[in-house]
């Protein structure tokens, strides 16, 4: 796979994909630029080396309609106030408006091309749709690691229709963090996964069998496991068709000398709500008319004392509904322990990304990956579609 570093790009028009896929509040401003942060690296260096750089995302989920409350207006703003430079928003993301813009810039020049999903030819992987954004550029640049698990147009079809291609920064970035994590860890390499359902971790679970030392389950998750144990749940969150299956995989640890560890206490509530009467127990005595919300303080103590030895740590998935005050002891006490380990440290989820950010761990984690459903994948051990596409010749293709 080449990289942006490996081009002259001075005088090119360069196509990056990013993830400007930023949370936007109720009037349509930006609530986190993060997401436009983690990209200005490849960006910058695209701009210092000369390219006349043309920037593609999606916003939201249109439907393949133009919804004026997803253009990608006020990134451009942002963007442009960061770098420091004028940003010109071109009015549609292909066509020959778009095509007579980018032909008419110079080096130095930015082009925020308008939201990716106003064109449902995007999310199909539309030939024809690739087609047309290739035609905008000499060089094409994947830097969006948070969407190259889906095979979109914007990172697969694409590819078949430019001069070249490559990754950004941040996409070689986030495949040599996962290498270090999975491939070649200091250990104990320790999984923490959390969540909601065993259903959406499954093939993570199992591929992290074959290489992990220890793993860790918490949230809502956990209650599945709890329940192949022979444990009552009361009315916590359960996957039922789950059940025999989390057995399995906590069988096939014990095979395997892995170390599993889950819940020995929870945070159980009568309803799901912040206020909610709440109380710790041990998972033998769930109250049946109770629900777990979170893990307990002994499991948290439990957690810590098997994080503390550890040589590389990989996190996906809260503990418990931290959202609420009351249950999000438990994914913070983990945040606490990662952030304090001597350890590789990886964390990767939106949501667990945001509770290292809420503690103020973030600083302490070695990297905090920018994909979900991305970061999930690679821990599948799938190959990702929008990678393979760069991997993938196709220069007869691009020049037939």
């Amino acid at each position: 796979m080449k990289l942006i570093k490996d081009f002259d790009l001075h005088d090119q028009r360069v196509l990056i994909r990013v993830d400007f896929n930023v949370p936007l509040d109720s009037r349509g401003e930006i609530d986190d630029d993060s997401r436009i942060q983690a990209v200005l690296p490849t960006l910058q260096y695209a701009i210092d080396k000369g390219a006349k750089l043309i920037v593609a995302s999606h916003l939201g989920r249109p439907g393949g309609e133009v919804v004026p409350s997803f253009s990608l207006s006020p990134v451009a703003d942002q963007l442009g106030r960061l770098m420091g430079k004028a940003i010109d928003m071109a009015p549609d993301c292909v066509g020959p408006e778009v095509e007579s813009l980018t032909s008419r810039m110079n080096s130095g020049e930015i082009v925020l091309l308008e939201n990716l999903r106003f064109h449902r030819e995007e999310q199909e992987n539309d030939d024809q749709f690739g087609r047309a954004l290739g035609k905008l550029c000499d060089l094409y640049v994947n830097d969006a690691f948070a969407v190259s698990h889906r095979t979109n147009a914007s990172v697969v079809a694409v590819t078949k229709h430019v001069p070249d291609k490559a990754a950004g920064i941040l996409l070689e970035k986030e495949l040599a963090w996962f290498k270090k994590a999975m491939i070649e860890p200091r250990r104990p390499l320790v999984a923490v996964v959390g969540g909601a359902k065993v259903s959406s971790k499954l093939a993570a679970l199992e591929n992290m069998l074959k290489h992990v030392d220890k793993i860790i389950i918490g949230g809502a998750m956990a209650n599945t496991f709890l329940k192949s144990f022979g444990f009552g749940v009361g009315k916590s969150k359960i996957e039922e068709d789950q059940v025999k299956i989390a057995g399995e995989v906590y069988r096939r640890s014990m095979e395997e000398g892995i170390h599993f560890y889950a819940p020995v206490d929870v945070v159980v509530a009568r309803r799901f709500e912040p206020a909610a009467d709440n109380r710790a127990v041990p998972v033998q005595e769930i109250p049946e008319d109770w629900m777990a919300m979170d893990i307990g303080p002994a499991t948290a103590t439990l957690y810590a004392e098997a994080l503390s030895d550890a040589g590389t740590i990989l996190w996906n998935g809260p503990m418990g509904v931290f959202e609420m005050d009351a249950f999000s002891r438990g994914t913070f006490s983990i945040s606490r322990a990662i952030a304090a380990s001597q350890a590789l440290t990886i964390v990767g989820g939106g949501d667990t990304g945001s509770a290292v950010h809420k503690t103020g761990d973030a600083r302490q984690i070695s990297y905090i990956s920018t994909g979900g459903g991305a970061f999930l994948s690679l821990m599948e051990g799938k190959t990702l579609p929008a990678v393979a596409a760069l991997e993938e010749d196709t220069s007869q293709a691009a020049s037939g």
